[in-house]
């Protein structure tokens, strides 16, 4: 059994990793609303360093026991997959 203060942690670790991924989407839908296209490089820079950035968070909670490696793995392909679904919106528009 998992002591209420790890319990705890580990909820808290995996809201804040899902509060980062839930920035990354707002920010790459800000910035595909109000600034530039998918095929811009700005674009491409802005969510290759999000994500690079979101999948190390998520290494070094796994690291820490924090949130399980298929916990963080599922973050990651949701996020993906929300990604991917702005960009297909995106390119029928």
């Amino acid at each position: 059994m998992i002591p209420k203060v790890a319990e705890s942690n580990t909820d808290k670790a995996y809201a804040l990793l899902k509060a980062d991924a839930d920035k990354i989407l707002k920010l790459i839908k800000v910035q595909m609303d109000n600034l530039t296209m998918p095929q811009c490089p700005l674009y491409e820079e802005v969510l290759d360093t999000q994500m690079f950035g979101l999948s190390r968070e998520i290494d070094f909670a796994v690291r820490l026991n924090l949130v399980t490696e298929e916990e963080g793995k599922q973050l990651l392909e949701s996020l993906e997959r929300q990604l991917n679904l702005l960009h297909e919106a995106a390119q029928q528009a």
